[in-house]
Formats: C-alpha cells, structure tokens, sequence
C-alpha cells in the first residue's frame, strides 16, 4: 500500500511538472505574442498621428515667400499662369519635406494585416485615397479652375457650376482647421476603425487565459 502511494505521489510530482512546464510556455508564449501586438499596434497608432500632423502641415493655408517654386515652369507659361501652378505645387513639395512619415506608414501595411486580418488594409487604402485626393484637387485647381477665374467668360449657369466646383476642391486643397473640414474627418473616420482594431490588444487577458495559466501546486 505504501509503494502504491508513493508511486502516485511521484506520477503527481511528475505530472505537476509537466503541467508546470506546459503552462509555463504557454503563458510566456502569449506574453511574448501580446507585447509584440502591443508594440505593434502602438506603432500603428503612433504613425498615423503623425502622418494627420503631416496632411495639416500639407494643406495650411498660410505659403511662405517661395514655396512652389521648385516645379519646372513651361517654356510657353505666362507670369499669371506660373503664379497659380506654383500655388498648385505648394502641396506637392511640402509632401517631399513630409515623405519619410508617408513611408513609415506604408511599411507597417503587410506586418498589421499579418496580425489583424487582410480586411485591415482597408485603414492603409484608405489613408493613401486621401492624400491623393489633396494632389487631385491641387492639379485641378492650378490647370482648371483658378486658371478661368476671372479670365474666362461664362454664363450664369457656368459660373455657378465653376464656383460649386472650385469651392469643393479648395476645401480639400486648404485646411479649415473646423471639425467639418473634408480632410479632417475622412482622417478622423480612418482613425476610429483604427482604434476599433488594435482596440482587443489593449485589453486585460481573459479570466480563461488566467485559469489556464495557473500553478495547480
């Protein structure tokens, strides 16, 4: 009788410290896994804050003396029509001063799908849509319409049509600093279904990871 005890008392030893081991992996395992979501997640976050800093920076209204000046100015281009294309370019360079934050960004796409699921592209896609909506509405602005403001003859009906049109691009070009600015809330959207997915990283373990993870001795 007293071997059989302590036969079962060297196979609970036993099994204790194999539970011991498991458990022990296991729960560095998860450890390791949730700080790199953590790290990762922070660094998602952390860029595109950085890149809504770099978008304000893009569409400021206020130019300094020389800003657009870098574009290439056509051989046939009068003094008027340079004027509004250096306008126009204005975002363009202020882009190339901002371009590594852009990059950044980008580099995380493929590492953040491979935690949080390919439908997560969407936030990246989304972000690139926009900033491409700011070099869309300068090139219209500088070629189309501040080029007819004033310079082309047009009906009533054309005009309006003109304004309506002129005044939906400038409000993506230049930033209002309102909180109905186009620019702003697009980023503000983009940034909610952000927060909405790295949100489960932040949270406190599950009451089962603790049970499972839990010394039995």
């Amino acid at each position: 009788m007293l071997e059989v005890i302590t036969l079962l008392g060297k196979t609970i030893a036993v099994i204790s410290a194999c539970w011991a081991i498991v458990s022990g992996v296991g729960a560095w395992k998860r450890e390791f896994i949730g700080k790199r979501r953590i790290e990762l997640a922070e660094e998602t976050l952390a860029a595109f804050f950085e890149i809504k800093d770099a978008i304000a920076f893009i569409r400021s209204p206020f130019a300094s003396v020389g800003e657009g000046e870098s574009r290439v100015v056509g051989d046939r281009e009068k003094p008027e029509e340079t004027e509004l294309l250096n306008r126009g370019h204005i975002v363009f360079e202020r882009y190339e001063k901002k371009r590594e934050v852009f990059i950044k960004f980008e580099t995380l796409k493929y590492k953040f799908m491979a935690t949080y699921g390919e439908d997560s592209e969407a936030i990246f896609k989304d972000t690139n849509k926009t900033v491409n909506s700011i070099f869309s509405s300068a090139r219209l602005l500088a070629t189309q319409y501040w080029q007819r403001q004033g310079r082309v003859q047009m009906s009533d009906d054309e005009f309006k049509k003109h304004l309506e049109g002129m005044q939906k691009h400038e409000d993506v070009f230049w930033d209002t600093w309102e909180d109905d600015d186009v620019i702003r809330k697009q980023l503000q959207s983009i940034q909610n279904r952000l927060d909405a997915v790295v949100a489960s990283t932040f949270e406190e373990p599950m009451p089962t990871y603790k049970l499972l993870t839990k010394k039995l001795w």
